[in-house]
């Protein structure tokens, strides 16, 4: 297995996209702890936009000080990459917003081109005076009028097991919320044994998240 591509590798976990699951924290895979949050992060449609453009594109984990290396699979695999549909109330096709708007934007703040289901990405994230690797691929992608946002799940040599979503909202009232949902163990016996560590590294870069949405915005 080790041998394989990043790109190739099987996530590390079974209940692929369960992050999107109501009721989370009460039912969540056996043997994962469940986290969700949802916090008010500005108002406005430059703050949606910049909101929902630096989800897209890794944004919030780089301003968080993560590096992220984006791993590319072969044409052949990439060009025939899933792109869900979404629905409304009435059962019917929601066109894709994504790179739809009037600017036609498809990368980021930064330049990083937006996810996509299947994009793998190999993150380095600080860990006290260490950087650890934590490969990641998008599970799935949101892409609504007012909701956006994705979910990546664990690769192997990732220190845990799950998967985490990142979902941007823009409310009636012009509110914009980001919400972080995940479930996660440790991946091995090693990461068990610094656990109390490893859960205070996950709430740091949780805050830092948040954070990262709700400072200063410039006007496009």
């Amino acid at each position: 297995m080790s041998r394989l591509p990043l790109w190739e590798r099987p996530v590390t976990y079974a209940a692929v996209g369960a992050t999107q699951a109501a009721d989370l924290l009460d039912n969540a895979p056996a043997g994962y702890r469940p986290y969700r949050e949802r916090v008010r992060v500005g108002h406005g449609e430059d703050r949606w936009r910049h909101a929902w453009t630096t989800v897209l594109s890794w944004g919030i984990q780089v301003n968080s000080g993560f590096h992220v290396e984006l791993v590319d699979a072969p044409a052949a695999v990439t060009d025939q990459t899933y792109v869900p549909v979404s629905f409304d109330p009435a059962g019917a096709p929601i066109a894709s917003q994504v790179g739809a708007d009037a600017d036609e934007v498809v990368f980021g703040p930064d330049g990083m081109p937006f996810v996509a289901p299947g994009s793998t990405a190999l993150l380095s994230i600080p860990f006290g005076p260490l950087r650890v690797s934590a490969p990641a691929r998008v599970v799935y992608v949101v892409d609504e009028p007012q909701r956006r946002g994705f979910a990546y799940g664990t690769l192997p040599g990732h220190p845990e097991e799950g998967e985490e979503s990142f979902i941007v909202e823009q409310t009636d009232d012009g509110s914009v919320w980001l919400e972080i949902s995940a479930f996660s163990r440790p991946a091995n016996a090693l990461w068990w044994l610094v656990y109390p560590v490893l859960r205070a590294s996950q709430a740091y870069y949780t805050r830092r998240y948040f954070e990262s949405l709700s400072g200063p915005v410039e006007s496009p």
